[in-house]
Formats: structure tokens, C-alpha cells, sequence
């Protein structure tokens, strides 16, 4: 693990947009931007831009950013793996119908594995799938990627971020999406990277037109004490560069509409910055 982070952390250094002069970058413009585009008030967004390479904050506008908050479906790669390292690291297919089970999608996502299940954040497939999670499985889980855990007697459904049991803090989220990448190569988190760059390609996160990124949306109720509260809650989304590939990663939730409206806007936010910063998205 050691010589795995030196190596990524060599690949880092040598990415034009990852240089020293990173530290200065503002991306409000490029918010501001794709807020008119959307026509969507700029103080319902927020935002993280973090560096991979130390780990920190290159800009931000997100109020009370160490408030933890439910994250909706951002949080449904650790419950996967969560139950992956409780059984031999093979996941099942299960049957999504849609209404009938409980899904986002009326219509449902039919026989559906994990890649699938987490391009198109299926809720059907992991209401089954968490159901078979113990809480001393996740919380293990969630400690060793430096997240709060849901309390020992929340439901099942948490673990797919349904509901408001499950909050952790902005910057926690992305950072343990960064150790994601440096496990890559473990059993496992194979079939969840492959479903974060279906997600980028063909699934919620399609929207952000970010073909090479990884990518996952959610949904979750509205936490703000700013804002008159959302009814449809809030959309989040998160977009980060492979480990083969890497480039900052941009955390955005966006007041009152759903995760793959968040995409859209996260999208052109993302390929503005990492243009100008002398890569391609």
C-alpha cells in the first residue's frame, strides 16, 4: 500500500492541472456560468474542488462544510463494499421492478449486477443488497475510510443513503472517495470503479459529459438553514479522475433538484476548469 501511494502520488505530481499553482484556482466563474446556463441562483450551489495529491481544499463555497449531512446515494460504493468484504468479495444480481420494489425508476432497472446497479444508483438492488449488511460490517467499513458511521440501530435503507440517518461531513466523502482510487487494485473495488465510470458514461451522471471521470449522483433531503427547505430534496454529485487518469475532484450539491440536474451543472463546471488547467476532460 505504501509503494502504491508513492507511485500515485508520482503520477500526480506530473499532471498540468495538479501543478503548485493549483492552490490559487477559483472556480466561482465557472460556476457562476453554468448557474445562468441553468438559470438556477448561484447561492443554492455549493461546492468542493480538492486536491488528490495532498488531500486538501483547493476552493470551496460550501457554508458549514463541517456539518455532516446525508449524502444520498454518494454513499452507496462503501455499502457495496461493505458487503463485498462480508462475502468473498462476490456480489449478486438481483431483479429491480421498479415501483414494485421500491426503486427511482417506475419501470425498473430489470436483472441488474453491481456495475449496473451503481451507473444507474439503483435503489432496488440495494435495498436487497444492504439487507445483508451487519452493522459491525459497516461501521469497520466506514472507519477505514475516515467516515462517521450510521448508528448501530439505523435501517438498512441508510446504507443506501435513503433517509437522514446516515450524515457525514463534505470533505470526509471526498477524501474517502480518494481511498477508493489508492484501493483500486483491491478485491473488490473493482466492479465499484467500473460502476463509477459507467455512471460518467451511460448512467445518472451521463448529463455531465464527462466520458474519462468517474462518477456518482444522489439525492438527499434538505439539510440548508439558509434556504427555504427543498420538498424534492437536494442533488449532490461527485466527479474525480481514474487513478490511472488523475484530476481534482469536484463535490457539488445543488439546492431543490435531483442528483443527475447536479450532474449537468457539475459537468460543464468541471470541464471549464480542467481545459483551462491544461488537460482534457
Amino acid at each position: 500500500m505504501i509503494v502504491f501511494r508513492m507511485l500515485l502520488a508520482s503520477a500526480l505530481s506530473t499532471v498540468p492541472a495538479l501543478c503548485g499553482e493549483l492552490g490559487a484556482t477559483n472556480i466561482e466563474p465557472a460556476v457562476a456560468a453554468a448557474c445562468r446556463q441553468a438559470d438556477i441562483s448561484a447561492e443554492r450551489v455549493s461546492w468542493l474542488l480538492v486536491d488528490p495529491v495532498r488531500n486538501s481544499v483547493i476552493d470551496s463555497r460550501w457554508p458549514d462544510a463541517e456539518r455532516a449531512v446525508p449524502l444520498g446515494s454518494l454513499v452507496k460504493p462503501f455499502a457495496a463494499l461493505a458487503y463485498a468484504q462480508g462475502h468473498d468479495f462476490r456480489f449478486p444480481e438481483y431483479e429491480c421492478l421498479g415501483a414494485k420494489t421500491n426503486c427511482w425508476l417506475p419501470s425498473g432497472h430489470k436483472r441488474i449486477g453491481i456495475v449496473s446497479a451503481l451507473a444507474h444508483s439503483c435503489n432496488s438492488y440495494f435495498r436487497q443488497l444492504t439487507r445483508e449488511v451487519l452493522p459491525v460490517q459497516m461501521e469497520a467499513l466506514a472507519g477505514r475510510f475516515g467516515l462517521t458511521p450510521p448508528l448501530p440501530d439505523a435501517p438498512s435503507t441508510a446504507y443506501l443513503g435513503l433517509g437522514t440517518e446516515w450524515r457525514i461531513t463534505p470533505i470526509s466523502l471526498a477524501r474517502a472517495y480518494h481511498e477508493l482510487l489508492l484501493r483500486s487494485q483491491h478485491p473488490g473495488v473493482g466492479p465499484i470503479i467500473a460502476g463509477l465510470r459507467e455512471a460518467a458514461r451511460s448512467g445518472t451522471a451521463a448529463h455531465a459529459g464527462t466520458l474519462d471521470t468517474l462518477a456518482k449522483t444522489g439525492t438527499a433531503p434538505c439539510t440548508h438553514t439558509d434556504l427555504r427547505p427543498a420538498g424534492d430534496g437536494d442533488g449532490f454529485v461527485i466527479l474525480l479522475g481514474a487513478a490511472d487518469r488523475p484530476l481534482p475532484t469536484l463535490l457539488m450539491r445543488v439546492h431543490g433538484v435531483p442528483g443527475m440536474v447536479a450532474a449537468e451543472m457539475a459537468g460543464k463546471v468541471w470541464r471549464e476548469f480542467v481545459t483551462g488547467n491544461g488537460t482534457q476532460p
